[in-house]
């Protein structure tokens, strides 16, 4: 990592959902959570708890030197909203395949 810079992922408690116009694309009480500097909190959430079907692979890709490289997925209306790492770099091995949505909700017992 660069100087400093730190990423850090620890299984998370919270319960987590994914929501788009109304239509729940993940809804999750496992999340990974990952802390990097400069960035805010990010939910990585495992592919069990996520609707792929309702998701359509993009060609998009990215490339961040401390993570690997992203591969994105979108709904008709709302592209490259969701990313993920299928070969992540060994110091964010965890994150492997687990989805990250750009927003999503906490949700707090009532």
């Amino acid at each position: 990592m660069t100087k400093g810079h730190r990423i850090t992922v620890e299984q998370g408690t919270e319960h987590v959902r994914a929501v788009h116009n109304g239509q729940v694309l993940a809804d999750s009480t496992r999340p990974l959570v990952l802390r990097e500097t400069g960035l805010p909190p990010r939910y990585y959430l495992p592919p069990e708890d996520v609707h792929v079907d309702l998701l359509t692979p993009s060609d998009t890709s990215t490339h961040c030197p401390f993570k690997g490289d992203a591969s994105y997925w979108s709904l008709p209306d709302a592209s490259d909203l969701v990313w993920a790492y299928p070969d992540p770099k060994p110091e964010v091995a965890e994150i492997k395949d687990h989805f990250c949505f750009y927003e999503v909700e906490t949700v707090t017992a009532e």
